[in-house]
């Protein structure tokens, strides 16, 4: 596979290299444009007809007769989106890993090779010379950039159990961390259609472009809990009831969870009693996963750090009813797990001295989301 990559970007990339290498934009009110927030929703992109598009400029289409939203230059920003993705088949780069690039990339320069950028920042990335990155002169060839950030991304410990936020964070390091996950879905829909455009390109169990998770997001953003305000300990807020559309098993493990309200967390408890006289009866915060899906039918692991291993990743953004949520720790060896109950609303088995409760998730720093249906 690592061969016929690095054949396919040598044929593909080369034209577009001696285009982009070397460049010099100039600084027009179109191209000028700050990486600030772009404000409008991207979700319920239409990825066949981004495909559409893709192949048209591809194949040397006029911008004037293609429309990609999201992309005002396409003409400029497509063929850069096709050397990321090049780029990161040629390494053997995980599909999700060139999303995380590309979306990195529209929001750090809106897919332009700049000349320019905060203080010394230059190129398709951002990238900053005096921060280790390369001179000037080789981050503004899009071919090092993208390889310069995809070997910074590999070397990010549980970047695959990451949201695209927080993977394109960890590299970047940004002032804006919230920034990425605006350009999730519409980098998603290039990924899939560039790669679709390689002659030859495996869909194998080993491809790098192997769908290994839920990566596209169903909406902008996922509720974050906050309409409700303040919640009791041990209370369910006024209002909240479970999605209409919940997976029927999911939904027994949330009415399960729920009964345990507002009894006392016990680190190592089994959860197999949690109302009874004997502390160890009690839930810590991954036996109270385990018991309400053992409810359900689902038979899960005991513990948080063999959890995060349950199921398929999501997107944080792409939330259900019963996903597993994990934070504290790191991505790969996450400290505490609760259960996404819709609503933007979490329960957990918080820590020794406090009650089963239900939490807004914006109150979680969320390292990792787990499927287990």
């Amino acid at each position: 596979m690592k061969a016929l990559a690095a054949g396919i970007g040598v044929v593909f990339l080369s034209p577009l290299l001696i285009a982009g290498t070397g460049m010099t934009l100039a600084a027009s009110s179109e191209a000028a444009q700050t990486t600030g927030s772009f404000n409008d929703c991207l979700a319920g992109i239409d990825t066949g007809k981004v495909a559409d598009q893709v192949t048209k400029i591809l194949n040397g289409a006029s911008g004037e007769d293609v429309r990609v939203e999201g992309l005002d230059l396409p003409t400029e920003q497509i063929p850069h989106a096709a050397t990321i993705v090049a780029t990161g088949i040629s390494l053997d780069v995980p599909k999700k890993g060139q999303i995380i690039a590309l979306a990195t990339a529209m929001q750090e320069s809106r897919l332009r090779n700049l000349n320019y950028g905060d203080r010394d920042s230059l190129g398709l990335f951002q990238q900053r010379p005096s921060q280790g990155w390369g001179t000037a002169q080789q981050i503004r060839d899009p071919l090092y950039a993208s390889e310069r950030f995809y070997k910074a991304l590999l070397a990010v410990d549980g970047w695959q159990q990451m949201t695209v936020t927080q993977a394109a964070q960890a590299v970047q390091k940004s002032g804006f961390p919230d920034a990425y996950a605006q350009w999730e879905p519409l980098a998603t829909a290039l990924q899939k259609a560039i790669a679709a455009t390689f002659p030859g390109s495996p869909d194998s169990p080993d491809s790098p472009n192997k769908d290994t998770g839920d990566t596209a997001p169903s909406g902008c953003s996922t509720q974050d809990g906050s309409q409700y305000g303040p919640i009791p300990e041990g209370a369910v807020p006024k209002g909240y009831s479970i999605p209409k559309d919940t997976d029927p098993r999911a939904r027994t493990a949330i009415v399960w969870a729920m009964h345990q309200l507002g009894t006392m967390y016990q680190w190592a408890g089994s959860c197999t009693a949690p109302h009874g006289p004997d502390p160890m009866g009690r839930c810590d915060c991954s036996s109270l996963m385990q018991q309400a899906y053992a409810k359900a039918g689902i038979q899960l692991t005991r513990t948080t750090y063999t959890q995060i291993h349950e199921g398929k990743a999501v997107s944080v953004k792409a939330l259900k009813p019963g996903d597993l949520i994990f934070s504290r720790g790191t991505a790969a060896r996450p400290e505490h797990v609760g259960m996404y109950m819709g609503e933007g609303l979490v329960i957990e088995a918080p820590r020794t001295g406090k009650p089963v409760r239900i939490t807004p998730l914006k109150d979680w720093d969320v390292l990792a989301a787990r499927r287990v249906l």
